[in-house]
């Protein structure tokens, strides 16, 4: 698909600047909270006609880099691992004093 950047938007003025869908005030998470409430992507297309399925990949793929970005990899000789980032001070498990 084309880069989701060419299809998610983000506008201060809009949605308190969440990201949207081609400039509407139709959110990614919009999207994701019909689908985790059991919508079907055919549903979801057919309640919102402007939206078309390379918008839901859109949103998808928007949610992959994000999820991406909010990841530390960590190295050691043997190999390498990820989790996700908490907050700070709890990459050792206590609190920054």
């Amino acid at each position: 698909m084309n880069d989701y950047r060419d299809i998610i938007t983000i506008e201060q003025g809009k949605r308190s600047g969440q990201p949207c869908i081609r400039g509407m005030r139709i959110t990614v998470y919009d999207v994701f909270e019909y689908l985790a409430s059991g919508m079907t992507v055919v549903e979801v297309l057919k309640d919102f006609p402007e939206l078309t399925e390379t918008d839901i990949r859109a949103c998808f793929a928007y949610a992959a880099d994000k999820e991406k970005s909010q990841m530390v990899v960590h190295t050691n000789e043997t190999s390498i691992s990820s989790e996700p980032i908490g907050p700070i001070g709890d990459a050792t498990g206590g609190s920054i004093s």
